[in-house]
């Protein structure tokens, strides 16, 4: 390994990542005592998380300029400080810590780190957005086996596994998506039904064809969608708020309709935030079974067909996941 790296640098706040950093040389670290040096081989791709730093629009990190950015990175093991002992040079190491993704080393202590069987795709999308998701609908969600479920962006990074998830778990999964393509890949998931909301108003299927309504809604879009799912909220639904890709712009929508109580009050229902980085203490167990619905074959890791390359293809994966095109999750091969 060479005596410098790169990695991509935040330095001023900006309406896009791209205007907000740059790639930068930096020095080879080696790790000191409770350390670990890792190779990254691949990094997972958060666009919006991305753009909101960018913007300094994330309200549970306070940011100090300039810093490092990305989340999620996957790779070897290259050198171990004194007192390591879950870790061996050649292990592969995957991190889901803010400012440990996109760069082409990363030094830090063990306990930011977790060992997986190999350094592949599979593994980096399991343990960042696949526990995201496991976390989203069913400790957020309560899920319970059977029960009727809608997700919307159903056939992205996070959607795609909400849809296996609920399918495992014996459930009617209603995905919400547009465009044919996407539409037949959430099909081949387990899904059964899909609403292609270019096509199709989401709320009137949902009232037409879901009379007793939806016990589990997951969105990330907000907008329209989040109103079709909260009109339609079974008794005790849950509705699990995990975005608002519609309104990245910073400029919600302000809509004038009665308060929300009057839609959930009468029927025992919730509305509940998810943020993950909020649930560290139970990244673990979600880990733990995450990654036996894989070993089992009972969830399965879809990529994007896009292939980005170095950190200069971070740029361009993350404008291709804002534009709502790609399917599964979007990942970078690091490798120059």
């Amino acid at each position: 390994m060479s005596e410098t790296y790169r990695a991509i640098r935040l330095d001023r706040v900006a309406p896009s990542f791209r205007e907000a950093t740059a790639i930068v040389d930096l020095p080879l670290a080696e790790p000191g005592p409770g350390e670990i040096r890792v190779r990254n081989a691949y990094c997972g791709i958060n666009g919006i998380f991305d753009t909101q730093i960018a913007r300094n629009a994330v309200d549970y990190v306070r940011l100090t300029l300039p810093t490092f950015t990305g989340v999620e990175a996957i790779g070897t093991v290259d050198a171990v400080g004194p007192g390591v002992t879950d870790f061996a040079v050649g292990d592969a190491a995957v991190t889901v810590r803010f400012t440990g993704g996109y760069r082409e080393a990363n030094t830090g202590p063990a306990s930011q780190f977790v060992k997986v069987p190999a350094a592949t795709p599979d593994w980096l999308a399991l343990a960042s957005t696949g526990v995201s998701a496991l976390l989203a609908i069913e400790h957020i969600g309560a899920l319970k086996d059977g029960e009727t479920v809608a997700i919307s962006a159903a056939a992205g990074g996070l959607g795609h596994f909400l849809v296996q998830i609920a399918v495992q778990r014996n459930c009617h999964v209603i995905a919400v998506c547009g465009g044919a393509k996407k539409g037949d890949f959430v099909r081949d998931l387990g899904a059964r039904r899909v609403i292609d909301y270019r096509r199709e108003d989401v709320g009137e299927v949902l009232a037409r064809e879901y009379p007793h309504g939806i016990d589990v809604a997951v969105d990330t879009v907000s907008g329209a969608i989040f109103d079709a799912f909260l009109a339609n909220i079974a008794r005790h639904g849950r509705l699990v708020v995990g975005g608002a890709a519609s309104d990245l712009e910073g400029k919600p929508e302000i809509v004038t309709a009665p308060r929300i109580a009057h839609a959930i009050y009468y029927k025992g229902a919730s509305v509940r935030g998810f943020m993950n980085g909020l649930l560290t203490e139970h990244w673990p167990a979600a880990r733990e079974r995450l990654f036996a619905l894989y070993r089992e074959g009972n969830v399965q890791v879809r990529f994007d067909d896009r292939h980005f390359q170095g950190l200069e293809g971070v740029y361009d994966a993350i404008e291709h996941l804002l534009s709502g095109q790609s399917i599964g999750k979007v990942i970078v091969d690091l490798a120059r």
